[in-house]
């Protein structure tokens, strides 16, 4: 039995091998502390689980859901972004639910993506932006982000050739995995350009709300001209603690929404509808909760920050996400680092490495974990450094 040739150009998932090495650790009875996963430690608000439970109650609710998602969520998702962004888009025909954005972004693929074509990426950022070209058996270019210049994709130095046959441009900001927040500026220059080039500009927006130091991030669709080219996508995931719920949205440009519609309409048969309907009341309901979770995300960023400069590690706090991004010391690659945490310290951390070639000479650390385990993970990283 033969699998695809593309299976054989993909490595393991970088998150489902942290979790093997956790699970071995753990089954020798070792205390891990996983820093590695963006998967929220507090649960879900209680108003969304109430909505969930009423939802989940109504018979008309256990039958196929709508392949574009329920007009409610649609509609609530509309709703957010005219509350949010000052965004106009039509419930009907730029939204579309999603069974989380990762199948959305990898599914994007599949709408626009031939055979030998490129995507572009950023050379630090979600893995599936890549993998998912790499299953159509295309290509990616990876555009460099450099620190100097403030992890901002640089699509300046583009070769010809590529541009030519590239399809879909990838971004995402504020940024998984660096915690880089991009000025409008940026985000403007990157819509003339794909309008250019004639390239679907897509825009992974997953932690718009969570923000720090009065920061607040916009929507690329805010943008003078960015319907014209961009889909955006949106989670539920990481600002409503509904990681394991899988719902979200994508919306903007009515061609993009349709074709990444099309694609779900034949692989899959859309989201439980109850599930949606929690999902307008998170969307709608749960303002006062995300300013919650950002003031203990941004106290455990400072613990975060403050212990690892206090052991010699360069980091800079970010003003958004989840996550802390944190240089690897002097003589250590990002996987070497990696492993000496796993090994001597028991504190998983994610490698720069795999998140692009970029990223090699850094770790992620995930903020998604109770203080006291947080700070123990620091001390422990002190003694294995020592």
């Amino acid at each position: 039995m033969q699998t695809a040739e593309c299976l054989n150009q993909i490595k393991p998932y970088l998150f489902a091998e942290i979790d093997r090495k956790r699970d071995a650790l753990k089954a020798q009875g070792i205390d891990v502390i996983s820093l590695g996963i963006g998967d929220p430690d507090l649960p879900t608000p209680q108003h969304i689980v109430e909505a969930m439970a009423e939802a989940i109650r109504k018979p008309q609710n256990h039958q196929y859901p709508d392949y574009a998602g329920s007009i409610e969520f649609r509609t609530a998702a509309s709703t957010y972004m005219k509350r949010r962004f000052g965004v106009e888009v039509d419930p009907k025909t730029e939204v579309l639910a999603l069974i989380g954005s990762k199948e959305g972004i990898a599914h994007l693929h599949t709408a626009f993506v031939n055979p030998g074509e490129y995507v572009l990426a950023p050379s630090i950022g979600y893995p599936v932006y890549s993998i998912g070209a790499t299953l159509q058996s295309a290509n990616t270019y990876f555009m460099p982000m450099k620190e100097e210049n403030g992890f901002l994709a640089d699509f300046d130095g583009i070769p010809n050739e590529v541009l030519a046959k590239a399809k879909i441009m990838f971004l995402g900001y504020p940024n998984n995995p660096t915690g880089a927040i991009a000025p409008v500026e940026y985000l403007d220059k990157a819509i003339a350009f794909c309008k250019e080039h004639d390239i679907l500009l897509a825009h992974d927006n997953a932690y718009a709300d969570l923000s720090f130091d009065g920061y607040i991030a916009p929507s690329i669709l805010e943008r003078p001209g960015a319907k014209d080219v961009c889909i955006e996508f949106f989670s539920l995931s990481k600002p409503y603690n509904m990681t394991g719920w899988r719902i979200a949205f994508a919306c903007g440009n009515e061609k993009a929404v349709k074709a990444l519609g099309t694609v779900k309409n034949n692989l899959d048969s859309g989201q439980f509808t109850a599930i949606q309907e929690a999902g307008c009341v998170a969307l709608l309901e749960s303002d006062g909760f995300v300013a919650e979770m950002n003031s203990i995300y941004q106290r455990r960023r400072d613990l975060v920050i403050d212990a690892l400069r206090s052991i010699g590690v360069t980091v800079e706090p970010p003003k958004a996400t989840i996550y802390v991004w944190a240089r690897v010391p002097e003589g250590e690659t990002s996987e070497s680092f990696a492993t000496k945490l796993l090994e001597k310290a028991h504190v998983i951390v994610t490698p720069g490495s795999g998140y692009g070639p970029d990223g090699e000479g850094y770790i992620r650390i995930s903020l998604t974990t109770p203080d006291d385990r947080l700070l123990e993970a620091v001390e422990r990283m002190r003694e294995a450094m020592a």
